[in-house]
């Protein structure tokens, strides 16, 4: 059985706890899904608490004529883990923003380079022109 981490602002709150949340299949039991948890992710489950969340009514129509009709989507089963302490989970990680901000150091700088260049090349063609004048 495969579980999939759901990353939404509450399991990055969540996460603080040492709590994941995760979705699991439909018809997966507490011990099942512990044991998926720990098999995929090579982490130990201290707590888990699983809840079915009931599919929203939505409403379809076949047509422009035809009789509009409501319909369900399906239900989702979310698995709430607890961790054993010290154990993490990367992908509920947040990434590092330094990359972003090394790249924009970067570009900063050759901008600032290319300024320079810019300049003193200016200056060389104006020294030419008064050694010209001359």
């Amino acid at each position: 059985m495969e579980v999939y981490p759901r990353a939404t602002e509450k399991s990055y709150r969540e996460q603080t706890k040492r709590t994941y949340i995760f979705i699991v299949s439909p018809d997966a039991s507490k011990q099942s899904a512990k044991t998926a948890i720990e098999e995929q992710f090579n982490v130990t489950v201290t707590s888990i608490r699983v809840l079915t969340r009931k599919g929203k009514k939505t409403r379809f129509s076949k047509g422009k004529h035809a009789y509009p009709g409501t319909t369900y989507r399906r239900d989702k089963k979310l698995a709430y883990v607890t961790l054993k302490e010290g154990d993490k989970i990367k992908v509920f990680e947040e990434p590092e923003d330094t990359k972003k901000e090394d790249k924009k150091a970067d570009k900063k700088a050759e901008k600032e380079a290319l300024k320079d260049a810019k300049k003193s090349a200016k200056a060389a063609k104006l020294a030419e022109k008064k050694g010209e004048d001359k």
